[in-house]
């Protein structure tokens, strides 16, 4: 685990490739690239490039305002940040352990956001890769050329995802930024009518989530030699894991592996995150580089997400993900899996346990409940930790004596893989970009890199069509001397 790559010893004298945007990552980023005379690659960065500032202009404001304020982060898993500052938010009014309907509906509204979440990427974004090739017709390369070729793959895709905006819609008001959880409990339970809408369709939608692992898996193992190791580099991993060591979203205690699958922590209450995890700052992007304090700078950072979850957890609690797990744990040969590639193998077992638990807590008469609040011995900090659709979400807050926030710091999924995904792009600009000329589909290979993490490049690389990208090389003096450009 280095950081091989990240500066280059004589940057001046070096072409700059510029990928510029990449998409949108909640904002704005690019990939730059240093190559010299021979395209030999001397430094790559996956730069962020456009600054919130949530923790800034959140401060000030009265805590109950911010579970619905924080949803604006993304449009993408709005559901995640109004669940993991609703969390902290627990902690500080005293609820120390909601009401069974409350709970239940919160994980409701969470694995429905799980559903939707990973049915758009990988239909919708990823498929056109995985599909028809990664330097395929670019014409083609898109959910549209799916949906010519593959029409019930598409109409799946979006079928899955439209079920799981419907769960949000029932659980939260609205299927974007929606109002349900407060601190303390939520603000609604289920009507029996919501619960029979969702009910006449979940089995379908079980059905088409093994269909769909099934479908990732085929065209995995059938390209083992590109699948395996596409931007591959080791790492530690980290989650949070339920009771008993199970896969769980909702809630649980840290566990972190190193890249061998040996524990390097557990069972670690996330209330006190701080004394295991710190946040680098690097001066060519706004997004921070977290790693173990343990291990320090070099050694310490991990990736997050459904890689991560799958392999650090102990088991799935439902059926057919567990035999879906266990299928993918014996074709890793019982050590951990690091190609990046895998990550849409493993979500789309999460998106099949998602859609289990869904069918289960909609049989729980819980859901129809009024039994929704509690409350407690008032705090003035609390830490809320959710695993998001990307990997794990990190919200902490402290309040004063007039209910107003004083502090906030977010750590969120795509934060905790930065450092991951630059060591994938490194890896791919090595392989594919090293002494040839650039062309569209090259760059595809950068970017079918970066949205193996799913990062919160959500709004650019979940549009329909091509990505905007535009790449220059430039001469020692700074003169244009290619460039290729795609809208």
């Amino acid at each position: 685990m280095t950081y091989n790559l990240e500066t280059a010893e004589y940057p001046e004298k070096l072409r700059r490739v510029a990928i510029d945007p990449v998409s949108r990552v909640e904002g704005h980023g690019k990939v730059t690239i240093l190559l010299d005379e021979h395209n030999k690659v001397h430094q790559v960065r996956l730069h962020i490039v456009e600054f919130r500032g949530f923790e800034k202009f959140i401060q000030g404001r009265p805590y109950w305002e911010v579970p619905v304020m924080v949803q604006r982060l993304c449009g993408i898993c709005p559901v995640s940040h109004h669940l993991a500052a609703s969390k902290a938010l627990d902690v500080i009014v005293g609820a120390k352990k909601l009401t069974p309907a409350a709970e239940k509906l919160r994980r409701l509204m969470h694995y429905g956001q799980m559903l939707q979440s990973h049915a758009l990427h990988f239909f919708h974004l990823c498929s056109p890769d995985l599909l028809f090739g990664f330097d395929s017709d670019v014409t083609k390369r898109n959910i549209v050329g799916v949906a010519a070729a593959h029409p019930e793959i598409a109409k799946r895709g979006v079928l899955l995802r439209k079920f799981g905006q419907e769960v949000i819609r029932v659980t939260a008001g609205k299927r974007v930024h929606g109002t349900g959880a407060v601190p303390g409990g939520m603000n609604k339970s289920l009507t029996v009518a919501e619960r029979d809408l969702l009910l006449k369709d979940i089995y379908t939608m079980v059905a088409w989530a093994r269909d769909a692992v099934h479908l990732i898996q085929k065209v995995h193992t059938q390209d083992p030699g590109l699948y395996n190791s596409f931007g591959i580099f080791r790492s530690n991993f980290m989650s949070i894991v339920g009771h008993n060591g199970d896969l769980d979203f909702y809630h649980g205690t840290l566990r972190a592996r190193d890249d061998n699958g040996k524990l390097i922590f557990d069972g670690v209450d996330y209330q006190q995150y701080d004394k295991y995890i710190e946040e680098e700052v690097k001066p060519w992007s706004y997004m921070k580089f977290p790693f173990f304090k343990a291990q320090g700078k070099e050694h310490g950072w991990y990736k997050v997400g459904p890689l991560a979850r799958v392999q650090n957890c102990d088991q799935i609690s439902t059926p057919f993900a567990e035999h879906e797990r266990k299928e993918f744990v014996d074709y890793a040969g019982g050590t951990p899996m690091h190609a990046p590639l895998a990550y849409h193998w493993t979500r789309m077992i999460e998106m099949l346990h998602a859609a289990e638990v869904i069918k289960d807590l909609l049989h729980d008469d819980d859901l129809l409940s009024n039994d929704l609040m509690v409350e407690g011995e008032r705090q003035m900090e609390g830490v809320g930790v959710i695993e998001a659709p990307r990997g794990t979400l990190f919200h902490h807050y402290r309040v004063d004596e007039n209910d107003l926030i004083t502090m906030a710091n977010l750590i969120v999924s795509t934060t905790n893989n930065n450092q991951a995904m630059n060591e994938a792009v490194r890896h791919v600009a090595r392989r594919y970009l090293q002494g040839r000329e650039v062309t569209e589909g090259l760059l595809n290979h950068i970017e079918v890199a970066i949205r193996a993490f799913d990062p919160c490049l959500s709004c650019a690389t979940h549009a329909l069509g091509k990505m905007p990208l535009e790449v220059e090389l430039v001469d020692v003096e700074g003169q244009r001397v290619h460039s290729l450009s795609r809208s």
